[in-house]
């Protein structure tokens, strides 16, 4: 079953909201045999909007709007389906009451505009949106469904999980099967990994394909099958993963589809490891990656977010000496600093970064992007220097991910982790 999406907003056109929708329902709907057959972003404009729809009714069976459902004067999608669909704006006390409740519950007072998301179409059939004040309308027209959702993402998501997609999946039958594995690689390029995998992958059955999926430091291959026979294509893709695990195996974290956060918790909680952070140039991200997975209080610590000098030497015990002799962004500071890490908050692990994350600081012996990174395993510390490229923000964050994957490999060497199967 294909869908069309039209995401609704000038906000999204001058890129100061990104439409992260439209990548959350195609998520969610392709283990189901569905798919998002295109995405349009229009303007708050009715003439752009009725040509959106025209278009994507002229596509397929299902559209999907999301957007344009506020309060205020500029959101003009509800009046706009109205006189698409037919019908007039009729004051629907349900949805007067379900509006009621959920300020109620956000312990605010209705103001004139937002009991005016009360008014809906007459040709809509509503579904009450239980997390915000803007309702989901449904229109049928010739047998082809368009539902009308919020733009706020997770007021959609929410919805479209637990009302609008399990009413879609009733509306149409589907019993086309689509499934996935997803493994994650590490200790490969993208071209070098293709090189070995080329036999396996032209000896696949047609029913599956295999897709590269790199990110810094890692790559998820990702097997998709398909066909009629859900159970066939269950076990052509275990089958095929089995194949692919004894191909490369022994670079293989993961046989989910996973951060490297979310893996390196598994490993930790796996194993009864702890761990901490020591971070400068890092500001802290590491330890947002690490504690962003729900039950990391299980195995993370702490951290220091040593970016001054002071407290490098003064929290963490790094050498002074040492410091003002190579300087910050070394391989003696940053072992100073896994090592004082262990030590402070008593942990099996730890992760340690300095560096340069520009734009200024650079030199030409340590050019912006430079940054040592230390991991500790027990007794055992590993420290590398890594020279990533791009703006402030892209050293940060690549910096964060090898840092992770650094400690995930320790680890995977120490103990043995990958097979087949397991998480």
């Amino acid at each position: 079953m294909d869908v069309s999406i039209i995401a609704i907003g000038d906000e999204l056109l001058i890129g100061q909201v990104v439409d992260t929708n439209s990548g959350m329902i195609a998520q969610m709907i392709n283990p189901y045999g569905w798919r998002v057959r295109s995405v349009r972003v229009v303007a708050d404009d009715g003439d752009e909007i009725r040509r959106a729809i025209d278009a994507a009714m002229s596509e397929t069976d299902v559209v999907l709007t999301t957007g344009g459902l506020g309060p205020t004067k500029d959101d003009i999608t509800k009046p706009t389906l109205c006189d698409y669909f037919g019908g007039t704006l009729v004051y629907d006390k349900s949805v007067e009451a379900n509006v009621l409740e959920v300020v109620a519950k956000r312990g605010l007072k209705i103001n004139p505009l937002t009991a005016a998301q009360a008014y809906v179409p007459s040709s809509c059939r509503v579904i009450q949106n239980r997390v915000g004040t803007a309702p989901l309308m449904w229109f049928e027209r010739q047998g082809k469904v368009l539902v009308s959702m919020p733009g706020v993402p997770f007021e959609t998501e929410e919805m479209f999980r637990t009302e609008v997609f399990p009413q879609l999946r009733e509306r149409f039958d589907v019993s086309f099967a689509v499934e996935h594995r997803t493994f994650i690689v590490i200790d490969h390029s993208e071209s070098v990994l293709a090189g070995k995998l080329a036999d396996f992958e032209s000896s696949l059955p047609a029913e599956v394909h295999l897709a590269y999926l790199p990110k810094p430091g890692m790559i998820r291959l990702r097997l998709t099958g398909t066909g009629d026979d859900h159970d066939r294509v269950v076990a052509l893709l275990d089958e095929q993963g089995r194949k692919l695990h004894d191909l490369v195996g022994e670079s293989i974290v993961c046989d989910e589809d996973k951060m490297p956060g979310e893996i390196l918790g598994d490993m930790l909680r796996s194993r009864g490891l702890t761990v901490s952070t020591a971070e400068s140039c890092t500001g802290g991200n590491v330890a947002h990656e690490i504690t962003a997975v729900a039950g990391s209080s299980d195995y993370y610590l702490g951290s220091v977010v040593s970016y001054a000098n002071g407290v490098k030497t003064g929290v963490l015990g790094v050498d002074a000496d040492t410091l003002a002799r190579v300087g910050a962004v070394s391989e003696e500071v940053v072992r100073g600093m896994v090592d004082g890490a262990c030590r402070l908050l008593g942990t099996d692990c730890a992760i340690a970064t300095s560096g340069i994350a520009g734009p200024s600081g650079g030199s030409a012996e340590k050019p912006v992007g430079t940054v040592w990174i230390a991991t500790r395993v027990g007794d055992a510390v590993e420290a590398k220097v890594y020279h990533f490229a791009g703006n402030r923000s892209r050293v940060i964050n690549h910096a964060t991910t090898i840092a992770l994957i650094q400690l995930i490999k320790m680890i995977n060497l120490h103990y043995s982790y990958s097979s087949y199967g397991k998480g």
